[in-house]
C-alpha cells in the first residue's frame, strides 16, 4: 500500500472509531478515550496529544486532528478559535512560526484536501468531535487557518458535488455544527459546576437533565456562561421556562399562587407545590454561582407572568 492509500484508510478507520465511540458513549467523548485511539495494522493511532495540531506516529506528513482546549470559567481560552461572518472556522497556528511543522503539515492537508477531526474542549478532559473538516484557507498574517466542517456523508459519496456546491453547503455545515458544540459545551459546564444533580430536586440522572438559560438566549444578556445557568431535570426545565416557578435573587424557590393553590396528583405536589420556599444549590467554586444581577432579570419576569 502506497502511503497516500494507507493515510486514507487510517482516516477512515479514525472516522469509523468515532462513530463507534459516540454511539457507545455519547456526543462527548474523554480524553482518555481519544489518547489511546484505535490499532491499525499493528499500530496504535491517537487522536488527540498535548498540542492542538496533532499528527500521530504512524501517520508521516499531515496530522489527522486538529482540537480546541476547553474554557475555564473566567479565563479565555488559549487560543480564541471562532467562526466569522463567512461560516469559516479560524484555527490559530501553533505559535508563530508559519514554517513550525505542524502548522506546515495543516498546510499540506489543506493542499491535499485531507479530512480531519476537529476535537472541541468541552470541560476538562472531555471533548465533542466533529467530521470531517477540511482546511480551506491559511492566513499568516493573522496565524491562522480557515476550516469548514463537511457533512459525514460526504465521503461515502461517489460522485463529488461541484466546487461552488461543495462551498455551500460545508459553510451551512459549519454554522450548525458550531451552533451545536457551543450549545452542548453549555449544557456540559454547567451539568459539571452542579455536579451533575438537578439544582431543584437533587436528580443526579445526566441524561435527564438540561441546562436552563437564567436570562433567555433571546436576550442579549443571555450569554451562554455558567453563571448565566442552571442545571435542572426536563420537568423543572420546563417549569421554570413557562414561569410556574423562579427562582429570587436570594436562591429561594417561589411558586405562582395558583399552583400552590390547585389539587392534583402527586407530581403536582411532590414537584411543584413542596419546592415552594427551597433554596436552591449553588456550585461551589464562586465564579460559576448564579449571578445576582441575571436572576433579578429573571425573577422580574417572573413576578410580571405570575
Amino acid at each position: 500500500m502506497d502511503a497516500a492509500a494507507f493515510d486514507r484508510q487510517v482516516r477512515i478507520r479514525a472516522f469509523e472509531f468515532l462513530t463507534q465511540q459516540t454511539e457507545l458513549l455519547g456526543e462527548v467523548l474523554p480524553w482518555s478515550v481519544l489518547s489511546r485511539g484505535f490499532d491499525f495494522e499493528g499500530h496504535r493511532v491517537p487522536l488527540i496529544g498535548p498540542q492542538g495540531i496533532f499528527k500521530p506516529a504512524v501517520l508521516p506528513e499531515m496530522p489527522i486532528s486538529v482540537a480546541t482546549s476547553p474554557e475555564v470559567e473566567g479565563r479565555r481560552r488559549p487560543y480564541d478559535d471562532g467562526l466569522d461572518e463567512e461560516g469559516i472556522l479560524n484555527y490559530r497556528y501553533r505559535g508563530t512560526d508559519p514554517r513550525h511543522r505542524d502548522n506546515a503539515g495543516l498546510r499540506l492537508a489543506m493542499e491535499r484536501g485531507a479530512p480531519l477531526v476537529y476535537l472541541f474542549g468541552v470541560v476538562k478532559g472531555e471533548y465533542l468531535p466533529a467530521w470531517p473538516v477540511y482546511v480551506v484557507g491559511d492566513d499568516p498574517a493573522a496565524l491562522s487557518f480557515r476550516i469548514k466542517v463537511d457533512e459525514k456523508e460526504s465521503l461515502r459519496s461517489l460522485v463529488p458535488a461541484s466546487p461552488v456546491a461543495a462551498e455551500a453547503r460545508r459553510s451551512y455545515v459549519t454554522t450548525v455544527t458550531l451552533r451545536r458544540l457551543h450549545q452542548e459545551t453549555f449544557r456540559q459546564r454547567v451539568l459539571h459546576a452542579y455536579q451533575g444533580r438537578c439544582a431543584i430536586c437533587r436528580l443526579k440522572h445526566v441524561e435527564l437533565l438540561e441546562a436552563a438559560h437564567i436570562v433567555p438566549d433571546s436576550d442579549p444578556r443571555g450569554e451562554p456562561i455558567v453563571p448565566n445557568g442552571l442545571a435542572l431535570c426536563a420537568f423543572h426545565h420546563t417549569a421554570f421556562d413557562r414561569h410556574i416557578f423562579g427562582v429570587r435573587p436570594d436562591l429561594v424557590v417561589e411558586v405562582r399562587q395558583d399552583i400552590l393553590a390547585e389539587t392534583d396528583g402527586p407530581m403536582l405536589r411532590h414537584g411543584l407545590q413542596e419546592i415552594a420556599g427551597l433554596r436552591i444549590v449553588p456550585p461551589r467554586a464562586a465564579a460559576s454561582r448564579p449571578r445576582q444581577d441575571l436572576l433579578e432579570i429573571r425573577y422580574a419576569a417572573f413576578r410580571k407572568a405570575s
